[in-house]
């Protein structure tokens, strides 16, 4: 019997529609990019540890390109793609390569389990795999307002997460020989909801849902604002948190 399809919770349209506004975005001189900054800077710092110079390279969603940048400049050949040229969910063309790094991107799939074993199956012997996104842990403030403005039947507004356990066995199931899944925190400052959500935005990381719900209304607007506001410390700043989950797994 055949495997049944995956629910279909995430939009690739919508997804590609999010990059394309991203990318005018960010060409305000304020953009917000600090989301995949980090995560850029991170992936070289793990490739610097493990003492890794690959060859070929496969990078998936950083939009930026500073991570295939430094890449080249140490004489490797990559290959960038993103939502609107690579569908995760299919097997990747191109194999098979000694690294391919994945930033903000798989916690958006409809199939994660079946994204990883393409992603495995695309590396070479001894290749590995980098896999960052937003994790379990963030945006708590937001998710609280999302709640409170609308109390009685709140629409779904937020994305389902993925925490370290899951992570784990998503690992083990893609059959990766060797995996490691870690996470950490990046804890930015926001003066209002509305800055929280246009960094959002700027990022590519706004709502890429499948069923959309409908704009919140001016009433709704404002119990959002005022449940966020309730964190807000003696600078009237809201700390929110980014939990940044990543998945390392090697096809030994």
């Amino acid at each position: 019997m055949a495997n049944p399809a995956p629910p279909r919770i995430f939009s690739r349209r919508r997804r590609t529609a999010g990059l394309r506004r991203a990318r005018v975005r960010q060409a305000h001189r304020n953009a917000a990019r600090y989301i995949l900054d980090d995560m850029v800077e991170d992936v070289l710092d793990r490739l610097e540890f493990v003492r890794m110079n690959p060859q070929r390279v496969l990078v998936i969603g950083d939009w930026t390109g500073t991570l295939a940048l430094s890449l080249r400049g140490a004489g490797a050949q990559v290959e960038e793609e993103d939502v609107a040229t690579l569908d995760e969910e299919s097997p990747i063309v191109g194999a098979p390569y000694d690294l391919v790094v994945s930033l903000a991107s798989l916690d958006r799939v409809n199939d994660l389990p079946g994204a990883l074993l393409h992603i495995r199956n695309a590396l070479a012997e001894g290749g590995m795999m980098i896999a960052s996104f937003l994790g379990a842990g963030s945006l708590p403030n937001l998710r609280r307002a999302m709640l409170a403005a609308e109390p009685d039947r709140p629409a779904a507004r937020m994305h389902p997460l993925v925490d370290n356990q899951a992570a784990a066995a998503l690992l083990q199931r893609a059959l990766f020989k060797r995996q490691v899944v870690d996470s950490r925190t990046l804890t930015v400052s926001f003066g209002s909801l509305d800055r929280l959500v246009s960094d959002l935005r700027d990022q590519g990381l706004g709502s890429a849902l499948a069923s959309a719900p409908p704009p919140l209304g001016k009433a709704a607007l404002e119990r959002a604002e005022t449940a966020f506001r309730k964190t807000a410390n003696t600078k009237g700043r809201v700390l929110e948190s980014f939990e940044i989950l990543t998945l390392t797994g090697w096809n030994d």
